[in-house]
């Protein structure tokens, strides 16, 4: 829990961010993020305990990887977590009706699409990787309804802000203090729901396969998608080439069919989405954010020294496309706990 701030360090911190969001936007976009690139580079240097998680979370993901490839890969992910600061300030002057088709590319957008212009209920779902920000902002430019999920910043001049940016061009978000009555209500009339799904849900979470390691999982998402059978559209925004230019597209749509026939629907939905997760980050793993402890909870049956539960085991092997390598990796002794 964040220890509560008085008025006068809300306020200097709040000042110093609209004067610094003043500073970058008198230069124009590729201008700042090459300077971001440099400071995310000084970052990656003097950052040694987020420099350390970082590297040893690629080496966990990417076990083949020499020293060298982790190395350049994490400074990658700090240059580009620093650039996406920047393009926060950005996204407004840069994303319009007018201008989005010079600044992003759609790949293979057909799925989600069809699905949002059906005006049926969907879940749209996307990790820290890439830019998340602009997958929500330009759905809400070009015309869709969107309804994201986002936690509140601590200090409610800078959320007030930023919900400001996030909600210029009709994006609306959600916080977490009244999402329960609200998710219901966007599914009810047919919108479309957005999370931010690879965040560690603690010791009580679903673990399902992530990088060849169990990882906790919130059981939020698939629950709701069952209970109100609704898809789920897993996708992505990329940086591509110098400069703002993101191609956007999709990596899995997980449909109410696909789960109905599982030996356990919700672990089914929940390991999928943590696939197609997976699948995004392996395409450019430089933006993603490999500081998050994305592995920190462990399964208790790790924690206690013990054997996979046969429950677990058999949901593990129910999953289409886990094969016998896979299954021998999750059920090797766990390295030692994520650093803090």
């Amino acid at each position: 829990m964040a220890k509560d701030q008085g008025p006068i360090a809300i306020w200097t911190q709040y000042i110093a961010a609209r004067l610094a969001a003043m500073g970058l936007t008198m230069f124009d976009i590729d201008t700042n993020l090459r300077t971001a690139a440099g400071i995310g580079r000084a970052m990656y240097a003097w950052d040694k305990r987020h420099r350390e998680r970082a590297c040893r979370n690629i080496s966990l993901a990417f076990p083949d990887w020499t020293p060298q490839r982790v190395q350049r890969v994490c400074r990658g992910s700090f240059e580009h977590f620093v650039q996406l600061a920047i393009e926060v300030c950005h996204t407004p002057r840069v994303i319009s009706r007018d201008s989005w088709p010079k600044r992003t590319s759609t790949g293979n957008l057909g799925p989600a699409l069809e699905l949002l212009n059906a005006r049926k209920p969907v879940i749209l779902l996307t990790g820290h990787l890439g830019n998340w920000e602009v997958l929500g902002y330009l759905l809400a430019v070009i015309g869709y309804e969107v309804d994201a999920i986002a936690r509140p910043i601590d200090n409610r001049l800078i959320n007030d802000w930023l919900l400001g940016i996030r909600e210029n061009k009709g994006m609306r978000i959600i916080t977490k203090w009244d999402a329960t009555e609200r998710m219901l209500e966007v599914l009810g009339r047919g919108g479309a729901l957005g999370f931010i799904a690879d965040q560690n849900a603690g010791d009580k979470g679903m673990f399902v396969p992530f990088f060849g390691r169990l990882a906790s999982s919130y059981k939020s998402i698939g629950l709701l998608a069952i209970r109100e059978e609704v898809p789920i559209v897993c996708g992505y925004a990329h940086r591509v080439g110098p400069g703002f230019h993101y191609e956007l597209g999709v990596a899995d749509v997980i449909q109410p069919g696909d789960w109905q026939d599982r030996h356990d629907p919700l672990y089914y939905v929940t390991a999928r989405y943590a696939r197609a997760i997976e699948t995004m980050v392996r395409m450019r793993p430089m933006q993603y954010l490999w500081m998050h402890r994305r592995w920190k909870s462990r399964p208790r049956h790790e924690r206690q020294g013990a054997e996979m539960p046969k429950a677990l085991r058999r949901n593990l092997e129910d999953l289409p496309w886990m094969d016998q390598a896979q299954m021998d990796r999750l059920t090797q002794p766990a390295e030692a706990p994520d650093p803090a």
